[in-house]
């Protein structure tokens, strides 16, 4: 047996998965998101480990002396840091944060965007972990002196079980730190940043095994000391292993709370301007990634903020019977990633008429997200990626006209797959690799995983969204302007 842990933004999700596959069991726990004040977001390490082995408790009941390995994905980005005694110095600051945006104006123009993709690949984003490191050394000097451990989300909890301090390298490419080519530390950015190597954690890579459990969680939940500990990777990361999206010839798009557009190269790959992640993958290759920060949010936001209902089945009803042309929904609630990369811009409905109503609106609400997924996809094949395959994850993927409109707007084959776990069920393959039951990660998800629908995208509506998407990416320079501080 393995076990996945995922430790995202609202809860962990841990998975338990057999030798063939079988999802056995699968238990959660929610934790508060603190926020500070707008656009700043926290989180509480130690909710993250509490609520970690109470869903741990449970998972692994009646199948103690069975778990082989244990491995991870997490939210990537955060800061978490601790000081000499292991303490967690401050709340963790979050991906979705936003307070870091003078940090990385300093990074991009004072360091320059061009050093910056030379030795990482990437541009500084509000995101990143490094212009959080930042924010602390310029606005909190006395608990900046205290750090003695610098870590991410799913690390601080590999910590807590392994007593290792690791992390793999596609976490740690969104750091801003690592020298993403060459899966290390960059020295150079080290220097920039004013930190020494000995605060960071060893690089592996996302299958390598760490450690055992410790003697505390071993008594806690009951577990042998010989269960592995495998380090994992960041949640976008090890959601492309749980859908086998592992090698070039797929895609992998993500309708989660953020919306990710996720491609594997076999060689080191960076857009020139960096408008798209290139971070180290999962299995020992690379990846190309574009972020938008709102997208099964946005539907969230539609139905329950602003129409106050929780019947969603009654809303895409609507939407179904919805041939309008005309709305527009710019799906920037809070602020946008790729290829944007502006904190300050907002969402927007355009287009609206006397004759509209609320199915027309919902409608542009799924293909406002769809078409902001496009753009990353554009971006990508300026890269000349190859897969031309969609493989869909996250919740709003359990929607089948958002599914369609997917289809139509990439003009690509939509697969859905045997497995909806995700990240925390990519976990445990790795878990498994880990433990050396596969050789690999690719042979481990050619056994494990297996297509169960595909949607073909419809000549007229490719057509028609061509169009749509056409007038759409206009639209964000006519907005921009009037949310710049």
């Amino acid at each position: 047996m393995y076990v996945g842990i995922d430790i995202g933004t609202s809860s962990v999700k841990t998975l338990l998965m057999d030798s063939s596959g079988y999802v056995v069991r699968t238990s959660s726990r929610e934790y508060p998101i603190i926020f500070v004040k707008e656009g700043w977001l926290e989180q509480n390490p130690r909710d993250w480990y509490d609520e970690t082995i109470e869903a741990l408790k449970k998972l692994v009941a009646g199948y103690e002396n069975e778990i082989k390995a244990i491995s991870f994905s997490g939210q990537m980005h955060g800061l978490v840091v601790l000081d000499e005694r292991d303490e967690v110095i401050r709340p963790a600051i979050l991906w979705c944060d936003q307070r870091t945006e003078r940090e990385c104006e300093y990074l991009n123009n004072d360091i320059g965007r061009e050093k910056l993709i030379e030795l990482t690949g990437n541009i500084a984003l509000t995101g990143f972990t490094l212009p959080k490191i930042l924010w602390m050394k310029n606005n909190e000097p006395d608990k900046f002196k205290r750090i003695s451990k610098i870590m991410l989300p799913k690390d601080y909890i590999a910590y807590k079980m392994s007593g290792t301090f690791a992390t793999d390298v596609s976490d740690a490419s969104g750091t801003l730190l690592l020298d993403v080519k060459n899966r290390k530390w960059s020295q150079e950015m080290l220097e920039i940043a004013g930190i020494d190597e000995s605060k960071l954690p060893r690089v592996y890579e996302s299958h390598q095994e760490i450690g055992r459990i410790t003697n505390e969680v071993s008594e806690i939940l009951g577990l042998s000391e010989d269960v592995k500990i495998i380090i994992g990777g960041g949640d976008q990361a090890m959601g492309a292993v749980g859908l086998g999206v592992v090698n070039e010839k797929n895609l992998s798009v993500s309708l989660g709370t953020s919306g990710v557009v996720f491609s594997n190269s076999d060689d080191y790959t960076f857009d020139s301007e960096a408008r798209v992640h290139s971070f180290c993958n999962a299995a020992s290759k690379y990846h190309q990634m574009g972020v938008i920060l709102s997208a099964a949010s946005c539907l969230k936001w539609w139905v329950e903020n602003i129409n106050k209902t929780y019947d969603y089945n009654a809303l895409m009803k609507e939407a179904e019977g919805s041939d309008n042309e005309n709305i527009y929904f710019m799906p920037y609630l809070v602020g946008e990633r790729t290829p944007h990369n502006d904190s300050n811009v907002r969402g927007a409905f355009l287009g609206l008429g006397a004759m509209d109503d609320r199915g027309d609106m919902t409608k542009a609400v799924l293909e406002g997200v769809a078409f902001a997924l496009r753009d990353s996809y554009e971006i990508l094949k300026d890269m000349k990626v190859k897969g031309n395959v969609i493989r869909l994850s996250g919740g709003g993927a359990k929607n089948k006209l958002w599914r369609e409109i997917i289809s139509h707007v990439f003009n690509l084959k939509v697969e859905i797959l045997n497995s909806i776990e995700g990240p925390a069920f990519g976990a445990s393959i790795i878990a498994a690799v880990g433990d050396k039951r596969y050789k690999n990660v690719e042979e481990a998800c050619d056994a494990l995983i297996k297509v169960t629908e595909e949607i073909f995208p419809d000549e007229k509506e490719v057509e028609k969204y061509d169009a749509k998407y056409s007038k759409f990416r206009e639209l964000y320079p006519m907005i921009c302007g009037f949310y710049k501080n």
